[in-house]
């Protein structure tokens, strides 16, 4: 499974980018307004240079042509750009069409199994159901990203299960055993991944009696 960083913050993408283990960035409007002194423009082409891999970039126009205008332009930034629609009818359009010329997509905001169905047959590279989102409402989250994969898997559907809306090492863990494609990971939680109790205890054992040994 890929693991990419949801974030535009450039320190944190540079951080975890040396281990060497991130496979693209996603973005939103919201991520990059929390990044001061930066426009949008510059936040994904400072992304792109740091990270060989997907990098979602997300319009806010509501309507198609907006979002295809919008789209197209991003498009131009960066071989490795996927624009990112929202799941809705106009978005769904968009997305149809950007398929058709060639650029890459991400279908965000996606909470259905018939959501995911529609981002596939529209030609979505990328399709991404927010899976914390859901448990906040009291759903599972982990639940659609089953039924997801196992529909995909029906119909060999080549867009891939984009895990979003991550809150803890859990949901990776879990989308990685059921067989989702990519799971993007606030920096908060990627730091998590790596811990554990008893590799800081184990460690500190092995040290202590390598001292012994001097």
């Amino acid at each position: 499974m890929k693991l990419f960083l949801d974030t535009a913050n450039i320190g944190a993408i540079k951080q975890f980018a040396a281990w060497g283990v991130i496979d693209g960035v996603t973005t939103n409007p919201s991520l990059v307004a929390q990044e001061a002194g930066v426009t949008f423009e510059e936040a994904i082409k400072t992304i792109t240079k740091l990270v060989d891999g997907p990098i979602s970039a997300e319009v806010i126009a509501t309507d198609t042509e907006g979002m295809l205008k919008e789209g197209r332009e991003y498009a131009k930034w960066h071989k490795n750009i996927h624009v990112k629609v929202p799941c809705t009818p106009a978005g769904i359009a968009a997305c149809k069409a950007f398929s058709k010329e060639g650029i890459k997509t991400n279908v965000t905001l996606v909470f259905s199994t018939t959501q995911a169905l529609l981002a596939a047959k529209a030609g979505a590279t990328l399709m991404s159901p927010f899976v914390g989102r859901l448990d906040d409402i009291n759903e599972d989250g982990m639940a659609l990203i089953a039924e997801i994969v196992q529909m995909y898997e029906n119909y060999d559907f080549t867009t891939q299960i984009l895990v979003a809306s991550v809150r803890s090492p859990e949901h990776v863990a879990k989308a990685a055993v059921l067989g989702a494609d990519i799971a993007t990971v606030p920096p908060a939680v990627m730091e998590t991944l790596i811990q554990h109790p008893l590799t800081d205890k184990g460690l500190e054992k092995f040290l202590a009696d390598w001292k012994k040994t001097r």
